[in-house]
């Protein structure tokens, strides 16, 4: 069922996503409006350490005023490759730098009202650095979790980001294979 555009606002344009608001008409004549967050994408790494803990952050996220396990990630810069991103997000946020990276997948985070895709990597041979934290990140904590003890986090709720999910989701089943 196409939907045809008939008029686009930029409601608002943020650091983050931009807000675009669609009116749009259906085959059957019917007109409604679509609401979007425009967002450029972003990069997920895994970080996998060679004795299999996997290195998290944990940060206190501002709307839900909560600390969540995550997995090291970051917004897409204007003309950036996402494993470019990847490697710098790995680097600034974890200190570490990575022999490989290998592309797990790509999700859409939803797809309902955000353009949003993540692109999810495994990073092995880790070597350790110094952190490069940016502004909003100083109260980022590391935590490296052996990867069976973090999918019991996933599987029993004490890890609910949904990157972080789907990371460890398919490291299971790579491990499995």
């Amino acid at each position: 069922m196409p939907l045809k555009l008939i008029n686009r606002r930029v409601v608002f344009s943020g650091r983050v996503f931009n807000t675009i608001v669609d009116e749009v008409e259906y085959e059957s004549g019917r007109k409604t409006v679509r609401e979007v967050a425009e967002h450029p994408g972003g990069a997920v790494v895994l970080p996998l350490l060679d004795d299999g803990r996997v290195v998290f952050v944990r940060q206190k996220r501002y709307p839900l005023d909560s600390f969540l396990y995550e997995l090291p990630a970051g917004k897409l810069e204007p003309g950036e490759a996402p494993e470019l991103c990847a490697v710098r997000e790995l680097r600034e946020e974890t200190g570490y730098s990575a022999e490989r990276f290998e592309k797990l997948t790509a999700i859409y985070t939803s797809p309902g009202f955000c353009t949003e895709k993540l692109h999810i990597y495994l990073a092995t041979g880790l070597h350790d650095g110094q952190q490069h934290l940016e502004e909003g990140e100083e109260g980022l904590i590391l935590e490296r979790i052996k990867y069976e003890r973090a999918f019991e986090m996933a599987y029993n709720g004490e890890i609910v980001d949904a990157k972080t999910i789907v990371g460890l989701f398919f490291l299971e089943r790579r491990l499995r294979h």
